[in-house]
């Protein structure tokens, strides 16, 4: 106990600022009230002032240690993680979280594998920070096999693996799996608790990956999520209205937008590499628009007026329509001899706004 609060009266006489803080935990740690001291820690971690240097790192080893299987085990991986990213060279941190785990491992307690694999998730993203794909890989695996396992999972734990299963897929430029792993990433979080900085980053990244990601059609989920609208009144607010157009089917928007923000839409590299697959998903969701303002009764439709919005030969409609059927966006039937398809069943989604008000 002596070590401990020597290192706080330390730290209180060389950073006067943080004097309070220091008093509030030596205060606590004496009076071994170990919840409140968790959540007075919990507000100290989170500071700026001490997210520069080793602050947490010499806080850690000189006072935390001396307490640390007295507070909730998932706190202690929740600080341990926190700590982790001040230390300069990866490895070190990834031998540090290894220490933690063994001690985690150590105490025998119930549930031990929630504090474990949030420790585990950071030790991956470390990994794949230092361009090691296959370990990243192996500990995600491991995760979801340990999720899978466990009921009445904190939060904080789905959020951790569902992350870095994203930067994982991100990294390996995989738009689809990124998507659907960001999105339930937001599902265990929330938003507001996110800088206004990294929800802008998410959001491009977001909207990007729906757009290239394979056999995503369905924006209006993306649309309602309020991360979305961090696009809106910044240099890509361009991207918002890029998906608004995808959403709606709407082939002219979409090439108008094209051409008025170009010079945007060639600095990214994912945009140029995908143009035609771009414009592939645009008509399909043309199509599908198509399909959805006619009355349910009457969906016979004549391929003159697809191959008419879609600006597309005849030829380039059967295929269209062929692809909608391969990846059941759509069912329904052909007739070449009338020109014709006959569509018995579409795909549901979710409406926008101005979907709704048209209906």
């Amino acid at each position: 106990m002596g070590g401990a609060l020597q290192y706080l009266e330390e730290q209180r006489n060389a950073r006067p600022e943080l004097a309070e803080w220091y008093d509030a935990m030596a205060d606590l740690y004496q009076k071994k009230l170990w919840h409140q001291l968790t959540l007075k820690l919990d507000q100290f971690v989170s500071l700026s002032i001490v997210q520069a240097g080793d602050c947490l790192i010499q806080l850690y080893h000189n006072f935390i240690t001396d307490f640390e299987m007295k507070i909730n085990l998932l706190k202690l991986a929740h600080f341990a993680v926190i700590v982790s990213r001040q230390y300069s060279e990866r490895e070190a941190a990834i031998s540090y979280l290894e220490g933690v785990i063994d001690k985690l491992h150590a105490t025998r307690e119930l549930r031990i594998e929630e504090p474990i694999l949030y420790v585990k998730m950071q030790i991956a993203a470390f990994n794949l920070e230092e361009g090691n794909q296959k370990e990243c890989k192996k500990l995600l695996e491991d995760g979801k096999s340990t999720l899978d396992s466990m009921t009445d999972i904190d939060p904080s734990v789905h959020a951790s693996f569902y992350w870095v299963s994203s930067q994982y897929h991100k990294s390996r430029q995989e738009f689809a799996e990124f998507y659907k792993n960001v999105l339930l990433y937001l599902a265990y979080t929330s938003v507001e608790s996110l800088s206004e900085s990294f929800k802008l980053d998410l959001a491009f990244d977001l909207s990007l990956s729906a757009l290239l990601g394979d056999n995503i059609y369905n924006f209006g989920e993306l649309l309602a999520h309020p991360v979305i609208n961090c696009l809106l009144g910044t240099k890509v607010e361009w991207l918002y209205y890029i998906l608004q157009a995808f959403n709606t089917g709407n082939l002219a928007l979409y090439q108008e937008l094209c051409c008025v923000h170009g010079a945007s839409l060639n600095a990214q590299p994912a945009f140029v590499v995908n143009q035609k697959k771009l414009l592939e998903k645009m008509n399909i969701l043309c199509l599908m628009e198509i399909i959805f303002s006619r009355p349910a009764e009457d969906r016979t439709i004549p391929l003159s007026i697809i191959a008419e919005r879609t600006r597309l030969s005849i030829e380039d409609v059967e295929y269209l329509l062929m692809k909608s059927l391969s990846v059941h966006l759509i069912e329904g039937i052909i007739d070449q001899v009338e020109g014709t398809i006959h569509v018995s069943r579409v795909q549901p989604r979710v409406l926008g706004m101005p979907q709704i008000k048209s209906l």
